[in-house]
């Protein structure tokens, strides 16, 4: 049992007058708030609040969940009399900043505290606290609260009196308590049936998200941090004070969802994440530097301030931290080529002059090379009687700012089996969510004032690939493509789109199709596996399968440097050509693009945009392809020196080649671990061209079980590079400290 000081204190009336003999009141020498067995049956023990005796020595705070009884041991200055002792406690929520409480709404409770034969006499909301032990002076309690309680901090204090006797003491608890969701309670709209769902979306401090584009993707780690210092405190003052929840209302989280979608962008308030897709990062951080989301929050929750910058998988790893921080089974989810349909049309349409010029000024719409939202797990009671079967569980929930709802930049909850089945009008916002998934890609072409659009290309097929997440218990993708959309070209998906369109008032809008023709073929073929650094080559391939015909092809291939929103940034080459393809012949066009070519113009995160078109003469036939291209970028792979064993240093080496021709300078590293409550900073002043680097530090950790290291390295010719490790902390038993944590982050 931890040595812990008390969490109440004792207020203690005027003192009686010598000469009289007065009973007096039960009083309290302390209370022990059970950290230890409460963080183990509440799974809360590796909250840096639980921890802080450990840590620096102060006061452990206790965190516990909802729906289920936690235990505190008050220790008395003299032992109970159980016939006229009289207890009660009261509990209420700890306004936030600007906050009134009023009693009456589930936010100030009054417990008289029953005896274990009295247990069943429950409170009809949930609440009691029962006296289950008394051992000499000690009396042990359990309290249970309401499934549907605040999640707040709460203040606590305890009455005592004498059955016959005026006299009375109360007990304040100068330290709050902070209640939270609970997965694990049946009776909790947020309950997951299953241990390792619950360990993988509610417990796990660090994720993979997937980026890239449907080419070429890969995972990066994210360090969720959802138990570090400040982190629960921030994401309170994030839905009281920017969300605006009230107390009253903070237990139901479809309302904590929806507000928390708001609060972490600033475009409405002041929300913590400023968005930005720009390049010029100077007056901040530029999103691909971040590890993880506890710098984010703990910088926001110190100064109130909106944090600069954040993109898309940024929103989404910090709201994944709130949510599990709160209790809320949260996953990120990655889809590639997502749709953001500006114009609730289903389609997502592009225009185009005759010089293959895009006509950005024609329409807003656009394709994400990825976008990464998040799902968070809850019951939809607020869509009726029938929600369990149609609607609970998987909910999308958007916290970037992309289109208005309700007036603030903010999406969901969005059930996903809504989105699957078409039903567009559910709230909240699945008509967004499903044209993300969806919509079909539409290509015209622009001949001037008075002349009619020319369908030039449509692709139902190109939107929504590849949606992903991490699998459970793994360090892997998991695809979740089918939860959102039934197989393309499937009978179900047509009807299912139809069905979709029916509810929306945009049809679709044809104009002249593109003639059929099938002379001719074309191809585009690029390299999914080349470095930066490398230089890289676009195929144009051509078929001609007419026996008899020849065919004059006139084109253009050209490749522009973009952002992954798809955002057009400068044009990087063009190649235009003519050539002449004789009957049953083939033929390949080939733009080089090299290295000096490419990096002074390709922006962090090295995306691009390929376009090929082509006009067979004779025919009114254009062939259009439109690809994203992005360069694959190093690994940091990471090594660890000894077994580690917590709380006993553990070294670590971190290895980085560099893949281009040119030096990297002024690059730092950046280490984030689970349990070692503070990340690592290791500068890197130099990188020869083609050369690699070794660094080398120490973390301690705190506790046993599974632990992952995150990395990252920026330098000024190279960003956005990453790495991880999953390992094992085996259990230490001799259970030392070894040092304190001044001496357990050193750098060797």
């Amino acid at each position: 049992m931890f040595n812990l000081s008390p969490l109440m204190i004792w207020s203690p009336p005027s003192e009686p007058d010598p000469a009289e003999d007065v009973e007096e009141a039960l009083a309290v020498d302390f209370v022990d708030p059970c950290i230890e067995r409460n963080g183990e049956s509440h799974h809360t023990g590796k909250f840096e609040l639980m921890n802080r005796r450990i840590i620096d020595g102060s006061q452990s705070v206790l965190v516990v969940r909802r729906g289920q009884p936690f235990e505190l041991k008050v220790h008395c200055k003299r032992p109970l009399d159980e016939e006229r002792d009289v207890i009660s406690l009261m509990l209420a929520v700890q306004p936030m900043q600007g906050e009134r409480v009023s009693h009456g709404h589930g936010t100030v409770i009054y417990l008289p505290l029953l005896k274990a034969e009295e247990d069943a006499n429950e409170d009809e909301f949930g609440w009691k606290a029962v006296l289950t032990k008394v051992v000499d002076n000690v009396l042990t309690l359990n309290i249970t609260t309401s499934v549907h309680a605040s999640i707040s901090r709460w203040e606590i204090s305890i009455d005592t009196k004498l059955v016959g006797n005026d006299q009375s003491m109360k007990f304040i608890s100068p330290i709050p308590f902070y209640l939270l969701f609970n997965p694990w309670c049946e009776k909790d709209p947020v309950f997951l049936d299953d241990e390792q769902l619950r360990e993988e979306y509610v417990l796990s401090d660090t994720t993979l998200v997937w980026r890239g584009c449907d080419r070429s993707f890969h995972p990066t780690i994210w360090k969720l941090g959802q138990y570090e210092r400040d982190i629960l405190d921030c994401g309170l003052l994030l839905l009281s004070s920017v969300g605006r929840v009230s107390a009253t209302y903070r237990g139901n989280p479809v309302r904590v969802a929806r507000a928390l979608s708001a609060a972490i962008n600033s475009n409405d308030d002041n929300g913590a994440l400023v968005g930005y897709w720009g390049t010029d990062f100077s007056d901040g951080t530029a999103p691909t530097a971040w590890v993880g989301s506890v710098d984010i929050l703990q910088q926001y929750y110190r100064t109130r301030r909106s944090v600069r910058y954040g993109q898309c998988w940024v929103f989404s790893g910090v709201l994944a931290t709130v949510a599990r921080a709160f209790g809320i089974p949260c996953r990120v989810v990655s889809n590639f080529n997502s749709a953001h349909d500006s114009e609730a049309s289903l389609t997502i349409d592009y225009y185009f002059g005759e010089n293959d010029n895009h006509l950005r000024e024609f329409s807003s719409d656009s394709t994400w090379n990825f976008h990464v939202w998040n799902e968070l797990w809850m019951r939809r009671a607020d869509l009726g009687a029938s929600a369990e079967e149609l609607y609970d569980g998987w909910q999308a929930v958007d916290a970037t700012p992309q289109e208005l709802s309700d007036g603030m930049y903010k999406l969901g909850p969005a059930p996903v089996k809504a989105v699957k089945r078409g039903e567009i009008n559910v709230l909240y916002d699945c008509d967004f969510v499903f044209a993300e998934v969806n919509a079909d890609e539409i290509y015209w072409r622009y001949r001037g004032s008075g002349r009619a659009l020319k369908l030039i290309r449509k692709d139902p097929l190109r939107i929504g690939k590849f949606i992903s997440t991490k699998a459970v218990g793994a360090w892997e993708r998991e695809d979740i493509t089918e939860s959102y959309k039934f197989g393309e070209r499937s009978c179900d998906e047509r009807i299912t789109m139809m069905k979709a369109l029916k509810q929306t008032n945009n049809p679709f809008a044809r104009l002249y199709a593109n003639d059929e023709f099938h002379d001719v073929d074309f191809e585009v073929e690029i390299r999914n596996d080349v470095k930066i650094g490398e230089p890289f080559t676009i195929l144009l391939k051509m078929n001609n399968h007419s026996d008899e015909n020849t065919h004059p092809i006139e084109g253009i291939v050209h490749v522009d440097t973009i952002l992954y929103t798809g955002k057009f940034r400068k044009p990087l080459k063009a190649m235009p050509f003519n050539t002449v393809l004789d009957p049953n012949s083939s033929g390949v066009q080939e733009l080089h693009v090299e290295f000096d070519e490419y990096f002074s113009n390709v922006l962090d995160q090295a995306y691009f945009k390929i376009i090929c078109s082509a006009s067979v003469e004779g025919t009114n036939y254009e062939y259009f392809a439109q690809e994203d291209y992005r360069l694959r970028k190093p690994d940091i792979k990471i090594a660890l020196d000894n077994e580690p064993i917590c709380k006993r240093p553990l070294y670590v080496t971190a290895t980085l080649s560099n893949p281009m021709p040119i030096p990297l300078t002024n690059g730092v590293f950046r280490f984030e671990c689970s349990g070692a409550w503070q990340p690592i900073e290791v500068p890197c002043s130099y990188i020869e061209a083609n050369g690699a680097t070794d660094v080398r530090f120490r973390i301690m950790l705190y506790f046993e079980g599974n632990a992952q290291i995150a990395a990252k390295f920026n330098a000024a010719e190279l960003n956005d590079v990453d790495g991880f490790l999953a390992f094992e902390v085996s259990k230490n038993d001799e259970n030392s400290l070894g040092g304190s944590l001044k001496d357990m982050l050193v750098f060797a």
